[in-house]
């Protein structure tokens, strides 16, 4: 089993700054594939970013030029630095995991971490 725990949500103004982190824990084999997935109220689950164990990046065309992914595999954790932020992105951001085993391979979410952007 492996546990993802996010930290650095919080509130913030349009135009400021914040910087989510996520660190896996347990028993990790390969989390070959991270992500960061967000939800606002009434909406569905959507991606923002994720990030290869190879380094391979992809970024939803929404954060684009302002939201930055990045991971550190030694560590298991991962990262994400929000600037520029608009109203738009107030959600509750969700760390995400695929961890390869032999044979197999297991999806795994953290518990959300509020980001909450004003006016």
């Amino acid at each position: 089993q492996v546990q993802l725990v996010e930290s650095g949500g919080g509130l913030v103004q349009a135009g400021g700054s914040l910087r989510l982190s996520c660190a896996a824990s347990g028993t990790v084999f390969d989390i070959n594939r991270m992500a960061w997935y967000r939800q606002a109220p009434g909406k569905q689950r959507e991606l923002v970013a994720s990030i290869t164990s190879g380094g391979w990046t992809n970024y939803a065309d929404f954060v684009k030029g302002r939201f930055t992914i990045a991971r550190e595999n030694a560590k298991n954790t991962m990262s994400l630095q929000m600037d520029s932020l608009l109203p738009d992105d107030t959600a509750v951001y969700y760390c995400y995991g695929r961890d390869v085993a032999p044979g197999d391979f297991n999806e795994y979410w953290g518990q959300g971490t509020q980001v909450t952007v004003s006016p």
